[in-house]
């Protein structure tokens, strides 16, 4: 057991059949620091993976059978995320403020170590799809969400991210970490409990490869100059002593949220505690404009985007948040152009979203 500098209890432990846990107790938490073993009697965990390499395009694609026999949408006596009771035999055997465990069926893992051959391309290529998934649960209650959260629980979920961020890199074969949360059933949750994810993969993912090329045409200060640009523009949504919100640009959905740090931050785990504590402040005010929008929640992604673990001197730390809702009762399908071509159009003017969500917030 271990606690942070921001009074952040961290207890690690192993469910029955071996998979990690980790329980983040919040400052001032009034939960036992010790832990109850997990009593469950559990098969064997499924073998790792495989992943095909697409020769049209060098992406790789993981083939993760185990994952269709997982839980979808079960009732709040059964949720899987809950604490252990003598009626449902959770995933979790001990209440908690905030926990991490190894996913039951993981698309990558549970193996990891280094792997060659991903960077190259050919025809009918396979690897094992090393790495790890993790599923972040962000309170032992069936129902709600981060937006509603108090702000010192927010502040042990941004620690548990920093903590996986930081450890999940270490591990052999991984070459990128990447936090995130679906809300919604729109966005395809098959859990109602409100939780988030933690992939490392094997590869650097097609979004940052693409994003380390722009880097090569712009330069280094791709960021700073992104920041400086988005700063001065009528996107602004806020800006708080260390990071500013806005919509950007070229949103590609209609609901687009991006959030930078002011200062070069190539992951959660290098974020200063001062940064960490105006982020969660910050994070859930932004989620709450998203619901403020309609008379009932909107569904969204909230995804981290984090440096490779080889490129941590230019890729800086940044949210994006999306959500596919483009009015009361319209979402917006990735249909022909989008889903087959990659070529995106846009639904709403940037400017006319930011100013709705401002007002709002």
């Amino acid at each position: 057991m271990t606690t942070t500098a921001a009074g952040i209890r961290i207890t690690a432990d192993t469910l029955a059949d071996g998979r990690d846990i980790i329980y983040f107790d919040d400052a001032g938490s009034a939960l036992p620091a010790t832990r109850s073993a997990d009593a469950r009697e559990l098969d064997p965990r499924p073998s790792t993976a495989h992943m095909r390499q697409d020769v049209l395009t060098g992406e790789w694609i993981t083939v993760a059978a185990s994952r269709s026999n997982r839980a979808h949408l079960p009732p709040a006596e059964l949720d899987p995320l809950a604490p252990q009771t003598a009626s449902n035999p959770s995933e979790v055997p001990n209440d908690y403020d905030v926990v991490v465990f190894e996913n039951r069926s993981p698309s990558f893992g549970p193996a990891h170590h280094a792997i060659d051959g991903v960077e190259g391309i050919g025809f009918e290529r396979s690897l094992e799809s090393v790495g790890r998934c993790e599923v972040v649960c962000f309170s032992p209650a069936h129902d709600g969400s981060v937006a509603n959260l108090p702000t010192a629980r927010v502040r042990t979920i941004i620690e548990a991210w920093a903590h996986r961020t930081e450890a999940l890199s270490a591990l052999p074969g991984v070459a990128q970490v990447f936090p995130f949360e679906n809300r919604g059933q729109a966005i395809g949750v098959t859990l109602h409990h409100p939780h988030g994810q933690i992939y490392a993969y094997p590869y650097v993912t097609p979004r940052t490869q693409q994003l380390l090329r722009s880097i090569e045409r712009i330069g280094p200060d791709l960021f700073q100059q992104l920041l400086e640009r988005e700063q001065a523009s009528e996107r602004v949504l806020v800006r708080g002593e260390h990071f500013t919100a806005f919509v950007p640009f070229a949103a590609r959905w209609p609901l687009e949220i991006h959030l930078l740090p002011h200062r070069h931050v190539p992951d959660l785990a290098a974020l200063s505690d001062e940064e960490r504590d105006e982020l969660a402040e910050l994070y859930p005010r932004l989620l709450r404009g998203l619901d403020a929008l309609y008379p009932d929640p909107t569904p969204y992604i909230a995804a981290w985007h984090q440096a490779p673990v080889a490129h941590r001197d230019t890729v800086r730390l940044h949210l994006e948040i999306t959500s596919p809702r483009r009015a009361e009762h319209k979402l917006k399908f990735l249909a022909g152009s989008e889903a087959a071509m990659g070529a995106w159009v846009g639904d709403l003017v940037p400017e006319q979203t930011a100013a709705q969500l401002r007002a709002v917030l």
